[in-house]
């Protein structure tokens, strides 16, 4: 089974990030739009950009050419003010990752919104970063949807063999995380422990919904059989 996991709100809370993003907007463009009142919650980091420059009054084509820019100058942030303002690890977060890691039936990776670099920056931070070998980013496309398909040709190519949706769960906090797992027919756990609660995450598709991951077993078999009753 391959599990692909969220990170903001799923596995991690906090951080520098959203500063970061501020700096990096300023030094790229010149403008960060209502960064502190936008909803980040289960978007890639492109299309975040977008939005807030969008709103700040920026042309389509003056976005486009700055992206490459404004992606290396957040990462570059973004670790700058790692050490200071660390991410925290959801509770039961670690524990639960450590046990799937060691089980040999098991592939891990991640599906995120991050660019590859933050997501790096983000959860070696945390000391989680090892555990994943595969993944896929905001910085592969700026539709999430997109990213469990990349997911799945990277995991075949990791491991030699092939991954399909039907073997594939997602687990992530949003609906956003929902609707890209079921793009390609992937099950779908969700947690309520970002901005959304388990009413809405229910009514977003999930097939589990878990108030969390502090316990660790109830964790484990809701990932590991998501579509039994």
């Amino acid at each position: 089974m391959l599990l692909l996991f969220d990170i903001d709100g799923t596995l991690t809370s906090g951080g520098p990030a959203r500063t970061a993003f501020a700096h990096a907007l300023e030094r790229t463009f010149g403008a960060a739009g209502p960064v502190f009142d936008h909803d980040f919650s289960g978007k890639t980091d492109p299309l975040i950009t977008r939005e807030l420059l969008t709103a700040a009054g920026l042309p389509p084509g003056d976005i486009d050419a700055g992206l490459p820019r404004f992606c290396q100058c957040y990462v570059t942030e973004l670790e700058a003010r790692i050490a200071a303002h660390p991410v925290t690890v959801l509770p039961g977060a670690r524990s639960l990752i450590e046990e799937l890691a060691g089980r040999g039936d098991i592939f891990l990776g991640l599906v995120t919104g991050n660019l590859e670099g933050g997501a790096r920056v983000k959860l070696r931070s945390a000391g989680l970063w090892d555990h994943f070998p595969i993944g896929a980013f905001g910085s592969d496309h700026e539709d999430r949807n997109e990213l469990p398909a990349i997911a799945l040709r990277r995991a075949a190519t990791h491991w030699g063999r092939p991954f399909h949706g039907e073997e594939t769960v997602v687990v992530g906090d949003t609906p956003l995380d929902v609707a890209c797992g079921r793009a390609v027919g992937a099950a779908t756990v969700a947690v309520a422990t970002g901005r959304y609660s388990f009413a809405e995450l229910e009514a977003a598709g999930a097939d589990r919904v878990l108030p969390g991951f502090a316990d660790v077993a109830a964790a484990l078999k809701a990932i590991l059989s998501p579509r039994l009753p």
